[in-house]
Formats: C-alpha cells, sequence, structure tokens
C-alpha cells in the first residue's frame, strides 16, 4: 500500500527542499555585486543604500555554492572589505591589525553559515527569521567586546534620522534585524518566485514594518520635537601654540626615563596650551555661554601642577557663573598607567562637582597607560537640566551610556580626541547615543568633527576641525531630553532575537526528526 502510506506522511516539501544541492548557476556574478556593495556599506567610503543591497547578493551566492566553495571565498572578501572599510581608521598596527581582520572575516560569516545550515531545514516565511536574528545577535555581541559597537550596520544608515527614531525603542540591534530580514525576505522570493503566496506574505510583512518604522519616526520628529528652553553651551579645542615636545620626550616620559629638559619642555607647553583654553573659555563666558568645556585631554599638566590649575578652572567659573569641564591629560612621572584622562567638572560656586576617569581608554596604546576608575557615570542637577559625560571611546559603548539614560540625563558632554581618518564617522556613531538614551549630546572632538545633536537625533551645530583654524563650538542645547523605551529595557531586542534563533534552531530540530519518521515509515510501508 505505498499509496496511501505516501498520503499519510506529513508535508514535508520544505524539509526536503533542504536535502537539494544547490545550484552554482550564475552565482559568481552575485558575489561581484555582493561584493563591490560590500565596500561601500560601512566606514570611510559609506552608503547607506549599500549595507540594504550587499547581504542579498552576498546570501543568494552563498545559497547556490558549496560549503567547500562559498565559505573560503566569502571570507576573502569579508577580509577585503573590512580593510577598505576600515583603512587608517583603528589604533593598531602590525600583526594586531592584521589579527583583527581575520577574526572580523570570520565573524562575518556566521550569519551566512547559520542561515545556510538552517532556513533550508525551517522552510517557509519562518526561514526568512534565521539570517537577521542570527546578524543581530552578533552585533550585540561584538558590542560587549574590546571595541565596543564598531561594525555595526547601523552605523551605515547616518543621516536617515526617519528611520534611526527606532533607535529609541530597540537600540542599533533593530536596524540591523531590518537589514538583515529585508536580504532574507529577497532572497525567499527570488527562490519560490511571484506567484507564491507565501513569498508574497513575507515580502508585504517585511516591507510594511520597515515603512512603519520610517513613518513611526517621522510622526515622532513632526509631533513629538525637543520644545524646551535651550542654553549655550561652548566647547573648545586646543590650538597650536609654542613648541610641543618631541616625541622623543614623550617616549621618555612614558618609559619613566624623563630628563630634567624634557620635564621642563613639556610643562613649558604645556602652560601656554592651558592659559589659552583658560582665557578663550572666560571669553566665551562673556558671550553668554552657561556652560563650556574642552577636548579630550586638551589641557597637559603634571599632577603636581594640577591643584593650581584646577584651582583657576574654580576661580573662572564663580566668577561668571558657569559650568566648566576641564578636560584633563594629568601626567604622573614615575606611575605604573602614568595617564588621567579625565572631565573635571567644576559648578558656578567654584566647587567640583566631578571628575570623571575615561572609562573606556582605546585597546593599544592609551589602554596601556591610561588610570581608570569605577566605570560609573556621574550626573548634576543644574538650571540648565541634568547634566552627565563620557569621553570619546566610551560612547562607542551602548551599554556604557545606558547609565545616562538610567540617571536621566538630560545633557551629555563628550570631550573626544580623533584623527583624519575617522573624521567625520567617529561622531556619527556617536550621535546614535543621543536617540537611544533621549539625551541633548555635544561632542567636542580635537582632530575631527565636533557637533552637537537633540535627542532625536538633529544636529544642532558642527564644526570640523580641519576646516577652521578657531576651534571653538558654540551650540544651543534643549535642556529637557526624553526618557525612552530604549533606556528603560535595555538590549531587550537583542535578546529577544536570541531567544527567536533558539526556538528556529529547536523547530529545525522536531522538523528533522518528523521527516526522519516519515521516510523510515514510508520505507515500511513499500
Amino acid at each position: 500500500m505505498p499509496t496511501n502510506a505516501a498520503s499519510n506522511q506529513p508535508r514535508t516539501s520544505d524539509s526536503l527542499r533542504s536535502r537539494a544541492q544547490p545550484t552554482s548557476s550564475g552565482s559568481w556574478q552575485w558575489l561581484a555585486v555582493g561584493g563591490v556593495l560590500l565596500l561601500f556599506s560601512y566606514g570611510a567610503n559609506n552608503i547607506s543604500l549599500a549595507m540594504w543591497l550587499a547581504p542579498v547578493f552576498l546570501l543568494r551566492f552563498v545559497r547556490q555554492q558549496r560549503w567547500l566553495v562559498w565559505m573560503p571565498v566569502l571570507y576573502v572578501v569579508e577580509i577585503v572589505a573590512s580593510g577598505f572599510q576600515l583603512r587608517g581608521m583603528f589604533p593598531i598596527s602590525g600583526i594586531s591589525y592584521y589579527i583583527f581582520l581575520a577574526v572580523t572575516g570570520f565573524l562575518a560569516l556566521a550569519p551566512y553559515a547559520v542561515d545556510r545550515w538552517l532556513a533550508r531545514r525551517i522552510g517557509g516565511v519562518a526561514a526568512t527569521l534565521v539570517f537577521p536574528c542570527t546578524w543581530t545577535v552578533l552585533d550585540y555581541l561584538k558590542s560587549l567586546g574590546l571595541f565596543g559597537s564598531w561594525g555595526a550596520a547601523a552605523y551605515s544608515q547616518y543621516g536617515n534620522v526617519s528611520l534611526l527614531q527606532v533607535l529609541s525603542v530597540t537600540g542599533l540591534w533593530g536596524i540591523t534585524f531590518l537589514i538583515g530580514w529585508f536580504a532574507a525576505v529577497c532572497n525567499y522570493v527570488w527562490d519560490e518566485g511571484w506567484s507564491s503566496s507565501r513569498a508574497r506574505t513575507a515580502a508585504c510583512l517585511c516591507v510594511g514594518t520597515i515603512a512603519g518604522v520610517i513613518l513611526l519616526g517621522e510622526l515622532r520628529m513632526a509631533f513629538f520635537p525637543p520644545s524646551s528652553e535651550t542654553v549655550r553651551v561652548a566647547s573648545l579645542s586646543r590650538r597650536k601654540l609654542g613648541t610641543e615636545a618631541s616625541d622623543a620626550t614623550w617616549n621618555r616620559l612614558l618609559a619613566n626615563k624623563p630628563t630634567a629638559d624634557d620635564l621642563a619642555a613639556i610643562r613649558n607647553w604645556g602652560a601656554a596650551v592651558d592659559n589659552d583654553l583658560l582665557a578663550r573659555a572666560e571669553r566665551e563666558a562673556q558671550g553668554g555661554a552657561k556652560i563650556v568645556f574642552w577636548g579630550e585631554g586638551n589641557a597637559p599638566v603634571f599632577k603636581e601642577d594640577e591643584p593650581t590649575l584646577l584651582a583657576r578652572g574654580s576661580a573662572l567659573a564663580a566668577r561668571y557663573h558657569i559650568y566648566l569641564g576641564m578636560g584633563l591629560a594629568v601626567w604622573n612621572a614615575g606611575q605604573a598607567k602614568p595617564l588621567e584622562n579625565k572631565l573635571v567638572l567644576v559648578q558656578p560656586n567654584g566647587q567640583i562637582a566631578w571628575q570623571y576617569y575615561k572609562a573606556h581608554p582605546v585597546p593599544g596604546g592609551e589602554a596601556s597607560i591610561a588610570v581608570t576608575k569605577d566605570g560609573k557615570l556621574r550626573s548634576l542637577d543644574t538650571p540648565f537640566g541634568r547634566l552627565s559625560s563620557v569621553i570619546c571611546f566610551d560612547a562607542d559603548s551602548p551599554q556604557l551610556l545606558a547609565q545616562a539614560g538610567a540617571l536621566g540625563s538630560d545633557i551629555v558632554l563628550d570631550p573626544s580626541n580623533d584623527w583624519r581618518a575617522i573624521d567625520p564617522w567617529h561622531t556619527q556613531m556617536a550621535s546614535f547615543r543621543a536617540i537611544e538614551q533621549g539625551v541633548n549630546f555635544v561632542r567636542q572632538t580635537s582632530q575631527g568633527l565636533s557637533a552637537a545633536f537633540d535627542y532625536q537625533g538633529r544636529r544642532l551645530s558642527a564644526m570640523d576641525h580641519y576646516q577652521t583654524t578657531d576651534y571653538d563650538l558654540v551650540s544651543e542645547v534643549p535642556t529637557r531630553g526624553v526618557r525612552t523605551i530604549y533606556s528603560r529595557l535595555g538590549d531587550w531586542f537583542a535578546w529577544l532575537s536570541a531567544a527567536g534563533l533558539l526556538v528556529l534552531f529547536i523547530q529545525a530540530f522536531r522538523l528533522s526528526r518528523m521527516h526522519g519518521a516519515g521516510l523510515e515509515g514510508l520505507s515500511l510501508a513499500c
């Protein structure tokens, strides 16, 4: 009774399809298209649309090729693309840089490998969730590492402010999911054909969701813009003054072998810089600024000279009734870690509100010499809202900035120091923290783009270090932020994606067992 036995078996067309061998016809052209798009999907020459399209074609290539072909080929493509996207951006070199690229390429394969193995076993519309869930979880896990959220797909969408409003709900992970889902659905429609009702359902769900997110973002910006009063914030970067100490002088200081001449050279240069920063801060206070702060480590000072510099800053703040953020690079010669990279906030009464030490020194050179403390953000209630601060690389960690949201901060000051290769990319990345946590964000960047953003990601002011000679940025910043869903619930969407991926694995296992039982029953019936 083979006919009846077969008719009683569960429908396993999707499972049977998963056993079919992929065809490689035309797959290399999709690799070429996807590889070219990948070069411009992130980093130095970012084109936001390229991030949406590159995985569509790369996923097509993977699904049409054997494992032994697509894995090494895509690995090389990912490494080349990362090197092109991030050229000059990373503060590591030599063998460490090549190890970084090798690991980056390996991690980039994970969403494709999981999709290749799992989606074919599940089938149907549910299979389109494998790729985006895996990519989202991977992006989240990488953000917990040494380099923070560098590499997150969402950063490619800077400028699409309507779409970026979803950051206030899901963080970076919602955008990663949408990009990955779009790629998976395109391939599902490609496989099934538009005549398939399931393919049309998947396409409508995906496109409708993306359109809905953008529409809700537009509505948020149109009906709930910042409406509070503003405060004048002046942020300053140091200028080139006098003769800076030579590299040899600094190297001897870091090796704990400075000469008397070395110490004198650093002290004299530092004094000129500090005097200039104080004079310019006074000028901005006279011009009406209520909050003034300096870029990261802009005021160099030896530990023994620090009290005098702080006293001068306190006197200035008290004289003009301003909040003065002094970005200090305090050098303590002879210590294992001689650098204190911190922001000292002085109140209008001349008292110090906090000394915030950079929580995440840049891996490599800075991390090896910089003192860190408890990694906790500080806050201060003022007539202009609740203030908090981070320093440069700190802002690449969404988890650290979650403290600003939990503290109910209204304005976050971010003294920073970049270099040309990451200008303006690094500041664009930092602006995402404003939307996520519902804070108004001011980033003063030596050697890069300085900018202020409101809590919906609108750029309020900007100044590029390489296109000015004054290095002063004046911004009118809203004095009230908002509490966002993301600031309250944190990385819930990343965890939801992880849970969804687990369910998909369980479903694939269940279908495999059903399929195995069905084939065994069919064999016995025959």
